[in-house]
C-alpha cells in the first residue's frame, strides 16, 4: 500500500521527491521519509511520523544539501506501530532502501542475522530486508540483488541506493508494482503513474524480478543475469490535471463529479451500431459460449460491484453466478474448472488477494477475465482477458466513480453474453443496451440531487450505528453504502437484505440508530414499506431513497430522496450516486479527512 518515488537527473531531487510523495499519499499518510544520495558516497535521510507536509517542514528546516538523487516513501504500516523509527526509507551499512509489500519470512532472516550480530532497530520487515542487502552486499548491486531476492519470501518493491554507487538507484519487484518513466531531465520511478505523470505519459512497468538502475541519463532494465531487456511501453490516457482536485473540496467529491463522464468512456467505445463489440479489447465470442457458471471474485467496493452483477445475470440471463471474497477465494478450495468463468474485479489491478484468486482460477483451468482501471497492472497483465474501466485516476480512498464503471462492465458484459446466446429478442436487447448508453445523462441529473443529501446527511452526523436495508439489485448497493458510510464516516454500520432484520438483528434497533432504506425494486415495495414500518415501531429514523411513487406512504419516510427515473435494472447507478454524497456529507459533518480516512488505504497490495 506504500507510496514509493525516485529521481535522478539533472534537476534537484528534494522537491521532486516530496512533490511525488504528496500525490502518492493516498497510499500510505502514517509516515513519511527521504533519502538522498550525495557523490561524497554518503546518503543523508529524513523522516517523520504524520503526514507528508510534516516531512515537508522537517526537510525545510533542516535544508540538507543538494542533491541530485534520492528516493522517497509515505507508508502504511504492516510492521510496527507508527514511529520515526519505523518510517522508510531503512538503511544498513552502505545501503538504504524504501519498500512496499510484506516480507513473509522476515523473522527466519533476522535469526540468521542475529548469528552474526547483526540486530534490528526497528519493528520493520523492511528494515530486516536492508540487513540482508547489507549483510550480502559485495560492491556489485546487481549480484546482491538477485542473491537476496533468492531468499526473500513475500510481495516486495524496492527502490535501493547504495553509498558507493552515488547518483545510482536500483529498483526490483515481486508482486507490488512500480512504474518507471524518463524524459530529457533524468529517471523517475514510482509505486503508481499519479506521481509521474506530469513527467511523462509514456511509462513502463517494471517486470517482476528484474532490475530498473535509475541514473541522469535513463534507465536500464536489467535481468539478473546482467542482460538489458526491452521493456514494454504504455501510454497513459489521462493527464495531470486528472490527479488534481481541480476546485473541488475533496477528491471524493470530484470524483462523484467525475462520473458521468466516467460512464460515457468506459461504455460507448464498447457499442458500436447498436451492438456491444469488444473487438479492441481482443475478447472472442467464444469466452461467452462455453462456460457453465461464471464466479467472480473482488475485495471490498469491487465485491459489491460483483453482487450487483450476480443479481443482474442471474435476473437476466438465468446463469448461475456466485461471488467470492478475494481474500477467502483460494483458502475455501473453490469449485472452478474449465467450465468456469471467472471474473476478477480490481480498480488498481494490484490488489494482492484479488491476484492470489487468478492465480488459482488459471492453476484450476478456468478461463479468466478482468475488469481493472489501470493499464498494464499485474492482473490486467495475468488474465485470459481484460476489459478496462475508462475511469482515469482515482485519488481517494472511498471509491466512487471506480464502482460505477466496474458496474457498467458488468452491464455490458452481462449484454454481450445475451447477444452471443441469444438469451434475449432483439426488441430487449436494443432496450437494454439504449438503458445502458443513457446512463451518463441519467446520473448527471442524480448529481443535482447533492443539496438535498447534504441537507438529509445530518439524520446521521451524531449516531454511531446505522442500518442499511434493501432487496433484490437494491441489497447490493446498501452494502455499498455502508461501506462507504464505515469507510469515512467511522460510524458502526451494517447492510442487511429488509426481510431479514426481523430474525435477528432488529434486537439492535433504538430511536438512536437510524435506518437507511433503498426502495427501487417495484414487486418488493409493499414488503419493504412492512419491513421499514418494523424498525419505525422501534422509534428508529427512517431516510429512504427511491424512485417509487411514496405518496401512498406519507407517513413512512422521516427524509425521502426521489432518485431521478430509470429502468428498474439500472437503478443500482443512480442510488450508487445517493449513497456518496450522503457518507461523503456525513463525513464532513463529523469534521474528519474525509479522502484519506484512518487505517486505509487506497490500494491494498498486502494479503
Amino acid at each position: 500500500m506504500c507510496g514509493i518515488i525516485g529521481y535522478c537527473g539533472s534537476n534537484h531531487a528534494t522537491d521532486i521527491l516530496l512533490d511525488g510523495l504528496s500525490k502518492l499519499e493516498y497510499r500510505g499518510y502514517d509516515s513519511a521519509g527521504i533519502a538522498l544520495s550525495q557523490n561524497e558516497q554518503r546518503i543523508e535521510t529524513i523522516k517523520t511520523t504524520g503526514k507528508v507536509q510534516e516531512l515537508r517542514n522537517k526537510v525545510m528546516a533542516l535544508a540538507p544539501k543538494n542533491s541530485y538523487c534520492g528516493i522517497g516513501h509515505t507508508r502504511w504500516a504492516t510492521h510496527g506501530g507508527v514511529t520515526e523509527t519505523n518510517a522508510h526509507p531503512h538503511s544498513n551499512g552502505s545501503v538504504t532502501l524504501i519498500h512496499n509489500g510484506i516480507i513473509e519470512n522476515y523473522s527466519e532472516i533476522a535469526l540468521e542475522l542475529a548469528k552474526v550480530n547483526k540486530f534490528p532497530k526497528s519493528q520493520t520487515d523492511t528494515e530486516i530486508a536492508a540487513m540482508l542487502f547489507s549483510h550480502l552486499y559485495n560492491g556489485n548491486p546487481l549480484e546482491t540483488i538477485e542473491t537476496a531476492c533468492a531468499k526473500l519470501e513475500g510481495a516486495y518493491a524496492f527502490c535501493i541506493l547504495f553509498a558507493d554507487h552515488p547518483n545510482e538507484i536500483y529498483c526490483v519487484r515481486n508482486a507490488s508494482p512500480l512504474v518507471a518513466v524518463e524524459n530529457e531531465f533524468g529517471s523517475y520511478i514510482a509505486s503508481d503513474m499519479t506521481a509521474l505523470i506530469e513527467y511523462s505519459k509514456d511509462y513502463f512497468i517494471v517486470p517482476e524480478h528484474h532490475v530498473a538502475k535509475l541514473t541522469k541519463n535513463g534507465i536500464k532494465l536489467l535481468n539478473f543475469a546482467g542482460n538489458e531487456v526491452k521493456p514494454t511501453m504504455l501510454h497513459a490516457s489521462w493527464d495531470a490535471d486528472s490527479a488534481q482536485k481541480n476546485g473541488y473540496a475533496h477528491f471524493m467529491l470530484k470524483e462523484i463529479h467525475e462520473q458521468p463522464d466516467s460512464l460515457l468512456t468506459t461504455i460507448m467505445p464498447r457499442i458500436k451500431n447498436g451492438v456491444i463489440n469488444f473487438e479492441e479489447e481482443q475478447i472472442p465470442d467464444s469466452l461467452f459460449m462455453n462456460f457453465s457458471n461464471i464466479v467472480i471474485t473482488a475485495c471490498g467496493t469491487a465485491m459489491n460491484a460483483g453482487l450487483v452483477g450476480k443479481s443482474l445475470i442471474e435476473k437476466v440471463l438465468r446463469i448461475p453466478v456466485s461471488v467470492e471474497p478475494a481474500s477467502e477465494f483460494r483458502y475455501g478450495d473453490p469449485i472452478i474448472d474449465d467450465k468456469t468463468l471467472v471474473m476478477i474485479i480490481s480498480q488498481s489491478g494490484e490488489t494482492a488477494d484479488s491476484l492470489a484468486a487468478l492465480h488459482l482460477a488459471k492453476e484450476r483451468g478456468s478461463k479468466t477475465l478482468a475488469i481493472v482501471n489501470v493499464k498494464g497492472s499485474s492482473i490486467a497483465r495475468e488474465s485470459d482477458y481484460v476489459l478496462y474501466t475508462h475511469a482515469g485516476p482515482e485519488i481517494a480512498v472511498a471509491s466512487t466513480k471506480a464502482f460505477t464503471v466496474q458496474m457498467a462492465a458488468l452491464y455490458l458484459i452481462c449484454g454481450k453474453i445475451a447477444s452471443v446466446r441469444n438469451l434475449l429478442s432483439q426488441e430487449q436487447l436494443h432496450t437494454f443496451i439504449e438503458e445502458l448508453s443513457s446512463l451518463p445523462k441519467v446520473i448527471e441529473t442524480a448529481l443535482q440531487l447533492e443539496p438535498t443529501l447534504k441537507e438529509v446527511s445530518s439524520m446521521l452526523s451524531e449516531t454511531s450505528d446505522c442500518f442499511f436495508l434493501g432487496r433484490g439489485l437494491d441489497y447490493p448497493l446498501a452494502c455499498e453504502g455502508s461501506l462507504k458510510l464505515k469507510e469515512i464516516s467511522y460510524i458502526h454500520s451494517e447492510a442487511y437484505v429488509a426481510g431479514e432484520l426481523k430474525h435477528g438483528p432488529i434486537a439492535l434497533i433504538t430511536d438512536q440508530v437510524p435506518v437507511v432504506a433503498i426502495v427501487t425494486n417495484t414487486i418488493t415495495v409493499p414488503k419493504m414499506i412492512s419491513n421499514i414500518r418494523e424498525v419505525k415501531a422501534r422509534g428508529s429514523k427512517i431516510l429512504v431513497i427511491t424512485d417509487q411513487d411514496m405518496s401512498a406512504y406519507p407517513d413512512v419516510a422521516d427524509a425521502l430522496i426521489e432518485l431521478p427515473k430509470t429502468d428498474e435494472l439500472f437503478t443500482p447507478f443512480t442510488i450508487s450516486v445517493a449513497v456518496q454524497f450522503l457518507s461523503y456529507y456525513v463525513s464532513l459533518h463529523r469534521g474528519l479527512d474525509v479522502d484519506q480516512p484512518r487505517n486505509l488505504a487506497k490500494s491494498v497490495t498486502v494479503e
